[in-house]
């Protein structure tokens, strides 16, 4: 068994080897090589997930790579890079049911001739192969049946956010959109605007396991959201046993005060309404009723669904009868859940700081999880140094946000 890891398993790349847009929100300086050097040499990451390896222009870096010896691939899935950091290669894709719902889904593959043989046939069902986040206009059940035909993996995204996630955009209950696959849906994404506490209040969940991952779409970004795993290998097979709750464990959740997330709380374009100072659920604007300019919120939407939820079991409704495998011998109430502010979000380190705590501490990994508060003091001096302690403990002050705008830590303009 390994020590403790540090895995991000959601990170986009924004341009390939030859230039072109790959995830085209995505900083140009995403590019594949760069995020392993990243990982290794600034962030501390040891497990990283890449979601655009299906991209024409990605698979192609990624072959590349191989080729020269940088990336190698292990027997057992995966591949290792520099002998410090195991990447796990995947694609992001957004899937359509039937009552028009979409969400993203994260599918990871073991080796490059099932990731190959997944990207030839998802090119036939998008309609640019080169772009990340595709719709394949695949429901999510057609998509897992797929991925499992390769011996791969799937994760739900973000699941509670209004626009792309599971919860958030297209039903209730994992059951409603995978049907008999729901039990094999063991792990799911929380999502900025979300943490374990919030998601533990839908009883199918449960049983599940959480992740926290990035979404990182800039270098700096990676690792704003990650997860402390303990495996018996760094290596694809192992991942597939932690996520299944078989083998490892997650021992942690490090993610964002979910108040900071964008989609937090409920929100109205037409009039500005943010929920904030309401009572969860709101479900339409107390001043404009109800209409497309609103956007119901993360939080609630997870306290409507659990209403909703203990509403049909008093009913005599069992909509969660079908739960995680019977083999799952996890579950997310025994992963902790720690609020984390990452290096770039802290008001006032900025970058000439940033850089001499990087000289002194190595990586953001360390920093964040290890620096003893005396030798930030000697590094940055006592207010930052107090500030770091603080982010680590979970202690910074934040307003919510909501509406596709962040929240913020108190004493900062920006998060």
């Amino acid at each position: 068994m390994t020590g403790s890891l540090f895995l991000d398993l959601h990170v986009h790349i924004g341009r390939d080897g030859e230039g072109k847009a790959v995830k085209v929100t995505a900083s140009s300086r995403l590019t594949l090589a760069n995020i392993l050097r990243e990982c290794v040499e600034r962030k501390g990451i040891d497990l990283v997930g890449i979601v655009d390896c299906g991209a024409y222009g990605v698979l192609n870096d990624l072959k590349a790579l191989q080729a020269q010896g940088e990336l190698v691939e292990l027997s057992r899935g995966g591949w290792r890079y520099q002998e410090r950091l195991t990447l796990f290669a995947g694609a992001e894709l957004e899937t359509v049911e039937a009552n028009g719902g979409r969400a993203h889904q994260l599918c990871f593959f073991p080796s490059l001739s099932k990731l190959e043989d997944f990207a030839r046939f998802i090119w036939q069902k998008v309609k640019n192969n080169r772009l990340s986040s595709q719709v394949c206009y695949l429901s999510a059940h057609q998509l897992y049946g797929e991925v499992k035909k390769r011996d791969g993996i799937l994760i739900p995204a973000h699941a509670f956010t209004p626009y792309k996630g599971i919860y958030g955009n297209c039903a209730p209950s994992l059951e409603e959109v995978f049907g008999e696959a729901a039990a094999d849906i063991t792990t799911i994404e929380l999502g900025l605007s979300a943490d374990q506490k919030m998601a533990l209040r839908i009883p199918e969940l449960k049983e599940r396991l959480f992740l926290a991952n990035s979404d990182a779409h800039s270098l700096d970004k990676i690792g704003r959201e990650y997860n402390e795993v303990v495996m018996e290998a760094p290596c694809f097979e192992e991942l597939v046993k932690l996520l299944k709750g078989r083998k490892g464990k997650i021992i942690a959740n490090y993610g964002l005060n979910p108040r900071l997330g964008k989609y937090h709380r409920s929100f109205c374009h037409r009039c500005g309404m943010a929920a904030s100072a309401h009572v969860p659920p709101v479900m339409s604007c107390p001043v404009c009723g109800e209409g497309t300019d609103f956007v119901v919120g993360v939080l609630d939407r997870i306290v409507w669904i659990s209403t909703l939820m203990q509403g049909n079991a008093k009913n005599g409704a069992h909509p969660n009868a079908r739960k995680a495998a019977p083999n799952t011998s996890a579950d997310a109430e025994n992963t902790s859940y720690c609020y984390q502010v990452p290096l770039e979000f802290i008001p006032g380190l900025g970058k000439k700081t940033k850089e001499k705590l990087f000289r002194s501490f190595h990586t953001e990994m360390n920093i964040l999880h290890h620096a003893e508060e005396g030798a930030l003091k000697e590094v940055v001096g006592e207010k930052l140094a107090s500030l770091l302690v603080k982010g680590r403990r979970g202690e910074l002050q934040t307003t919510p946000g909501a509406g596709g705008i962040y929240g913020r830590i108190e004493g900062s303009d920006r998060l």
